[in-house]
């Protein structure tokens, strides 16, 4: 997941950069952080926690200085969350500095690993991240450009990547475009976001998409557009199901847009003939739940209403106060559910620990009957590429039937969305698209690897 930021020549980039971060918030809630650059050195800034939180001293932007910043907000999923791996990095090269914020999974690194160890390198962190700056290090091309092609070529998974070097700021992402990754301008200067919502806060105009492969370096020469590998789209489905945010643009369309189309089709495929009321599990479902309620009977109600003030160092009480974890987000409106046929429209089921906390808790408000409608297909194989369900055994679709899962949330009935509705909503060609946690079809082949 992860949200990144990148603001070049512009007076206030550092806190161009904090506004951004605060509207990619959604894309990593772990830790947080801005390197910036005066012309003569870089400045850095990070922590653990929110961007309100890391960024709380009201003197933080003085102490980052310069007209380009980068930023990043984390969500790991590789390394661990320890507090050597929050982004941006800052590392020293030949005189100069290197930074570098990174959102996707880099895989197969084992033998890369050894190879960089072999000649000298030493790594800091345990993030996949430090990869890129070692093999950039000690590439032998000549130029900096060929470096950096070197670099990000050496490379397998998903990366869509911010840099500074000095006075020069390099953009690439990879050549299946997996994340997201947009270019905007604002008063003459350039701005690179993971998505466009971060645009529209600071006023920036949307240029174009960072193309699949390409890398881009942006100096005092201009902006000069290079190939790291041929285009090869697999988008990340996962990123209209539940990534992204409803107002963003990505891979080419309307993040809501795609979302009320999967709630459409769905209400097609897999209809409550008997349904009273529509209700989403905010915020993320939203859209899909008003999409589902224009193709059925069954009207859209707020049925349920989210605290959106939970914070991460909250003191949980004793377990004796069963699922207070959901009841500290979540709150019923009885009067909607009372007696009604309810139809719960949620995105995705992974584990299915908080859905069935949720059920519990709606059914104190007596509905009729709850029905469950899943606004993607099951999620059945893990993700190799950035999202946080590494293993089956943690996916309760890949562990259980559909009838086992019903049974466990104890539900009325269960339904999801098949792969031909949720590629048939993006109105894409198949093959744009990387569908592997449902499909299992998976881009490249993940070698087994030992800890890193």
């Amino acid at each position: 997941m992860c949200g990144i930021v990148g603001i070049y020549d512009h007076e206030e980039a550092s806190t161009l950069s904090y506004l951004c971060l605060y509207a990619l918030q959604h894309r990593g809630q772990e830790a947080g952080g801005i390197v910036s650059w005066d012309g003569d050195k870089s400045f850095v800034e990070k922590g653990v926690g929110l961007i309100s939180d890391v960024f709380a001293d009201k003197d933080t932007m003085n102490r980052l200085p310069g007209k380009m910043a980068i930023g990043h907000n984390r969500y790991s999923t590789h390394g661990g969350s320890g507090k050597q791996n929050i982004q941006p990095f800052l590392f020293n090269f030949q005189n100069s500095s290197v930074s570098i914020a990174h959102n996707g999974n880099l895989i197969n690194l084992k033998n890369t690993k050894k190879m960089l160890e072999d000649i000298g390198a030493i790594f800091q962190t345990t993030s996949d991240t430090e990869f890129i700056i070692h093999l950039f290090s000690h590439s032998e091309k000549d130029s900096f450009e060929e470096k950096m092609l070197d670099a990000f070529g050496s490379v397998q998974g998903a990366f869509s990547v911010v840099m500074m070097h000095d006075d020069k700021m390099i953009v690439a992402r990879d050549k299946h475009g997996l994340r997201p990754l947009a270019m905007g301008k604002l008063d003459g200067s350039y701005v690179f976001v993971s998505e466009t919502c971060a645009l529209d806060l600071i006023g920036a105009e949307y240029v174009r998409d960072i193309k699949p492969g390409e890398l881009l370096i942006i100096d005092q020469d201009g902006l000069r557009s290079f190939t790291i590998a041929e285009e090869d789209k697999k988008h990340c489905i996962f990123e209209y199901v539940y990534f992204s945010r409803p107002d963003s643009e990505i891979f080419g369309t309307s993040v809501d847009k795609i979302r009320r189309k999967f709630g459409k089709i769905l209400a097609l495929e897999k209809p409550v003939s008997n349904g009273d009321v529509v209700i989403s599990v905010p915020d993320s479902s939203n859209t899909a739940a008003v999409g589902f309620s224009q193709r059925s009977e069954a009207r859209f109600e707020i049925g349920l209403i989210r605290n959106h003030y939970v914070g991460r160092t909250f003191i949980y009480p004793s377990q004796a106060v069963r699922d207070f974890s959901v009841k500290l987000k979540f709150n019923t409106i009885k009067g909607v559910l009372e007696g009604r046929r309810v139809v719960i429209v949620d995105d995705s089921i992974v584990r299915g620990t908080t859905l069935k906390k949720l059920v519990r808790m709606i059914k104190k408000a007596n509905p009729e009957e709850i029905h469950i409608r899943i606004a993607s297909p099951p999620v059945k194989y893990p993700c190799y590429y950035g999202m946080d369900f590494p293993s089956e055994k943690e996916l309760i679709a890949n562990q259980k039937s559909l009838e086992e899962i019903r049974e466990h949330l104890d539900v009325d009935s269960l339904e999801y969305l098949s792969v031909d509705g949720l590629l048939e909503a993006t109105k894409m060609p198949e093959e744009n698209f990387c569908t592997a946690c449902f499909t299992k079809n998976y881009i490249e082949e993940r070698k087994e690897e030992e800890s890193l």
